[in-house]
C-alpha cells in the first residue's frame, strides 16, 4: 500500500486508450490511492479499444470544478482522440500546468504528451511518446528518447500499451516520492 493517503487525478475524455486508463487506475487503487476521473464532460466517457469504441467509465469531477491542489499526482492516458480533444480545452491545459507549478508528479503515455506540448510544459524535458508524435515533441523543444519509460524530475512518459508495466511501476514510484522541485513550467 505504497500510495495510502494519496489522491490521484486521471484526466481523460472520450477516445482514451482503454488499457492506458484502466490498468493504471487499477494499479493505483491496489496501492491504496484514491483515484478520480476528471474530464471536460459529465457522465460517462468512452474508451477506444483497438478499432472500436470500448468500455465506459464514470466521470467523478469536471476539470472546471477541480483544483490540482487537491491531488498528489496526475495521470494522462493516451489514445489519439482523447488528447486531441483535451489539448484545445484551456481548463484542461491549466489543470496540467498547475501540477507542474506545484512540483507534483505527472505521467503521460502514448499520444498524451500532446497535452504537455499544448500546456507549454515540455520544453527542455526528456520524454518519450508514441513514435508518430516524435516530431511534435522535438519541435516543441524536448529531447525525445525511444525507451519504454522515461523519467525526468517527476515527469513519467511511455510509448504505448506494451510499456504499461514499466510505466505503472515508475508512476507509483514517483507518486510515493512526492514533490519534485525541478518539475516546473518552462513558460
Amino acid at each position: 500500500m505504497k500510495l495510502r493517503n494519496k489522491t490521484i487525478a486521471i484526466l481523460a475524455t472520450d477516445g482514451f486508450e482503454k488499457s492506458e486508463l484502466f490498468e493504471p487506475l487499477n494499479a493505483l487503487k491496489n496501492e491504496g490511492a484514491e483515484v478520480h476521473i476528471i474530464s471536460i464532460k459529465e457522465g460517462d466517457i468512452t474508451s477506444w479499444d483497438d478499432k472500436n469504441w470500448g468500455e465506459t467509465i464514470k466521470v467523478d469531477k469536471l476539470v472546471t470544478n477541480t483544483n490540482a491542489s487537491n491531488y498528489n499526482a496526475l495521470v494522462l492516458p493516451g489514445g489519439v482522440i482523447n488528447p486531441d480533444l483535451l489539448r484545445i480545452n484551456e481548463d484542461a491545459l491549466g489543470f496540467i500546468r498547475d501540477f507542474f507549478k506545484a512540483g507534483k508528479p505527472v505521467a503521460a503515455i502514448c499520444h498524451a504528451p500532446w497535452l504537455l506540448i499544448s500546456a507549454g510544459v515540455i520544453e527542455n524535458r526528456t520524454v518519450t511518446s508514441y513514435k508518430s508524435i516524435k516530431d511534435d515533441i522535438v519541435n516543441a523543444g524536448a529531447n525525445w528518447q525511444d525507451k519504454e519509460v522515461v523519467v525526468d524530475s517527476g515527469l513519467v512518459t511511455s510509448r504505448n500499451p506494451k510499456d504499461l508495466p514499466a510505466f505503472i511501476n515508475k508512476v507509483i514510484e514517483e507518486i510515493a516520492e512526492g514533490k519534485h522541485e525541478e518539475q516546473v513550467v518552462n513558460a
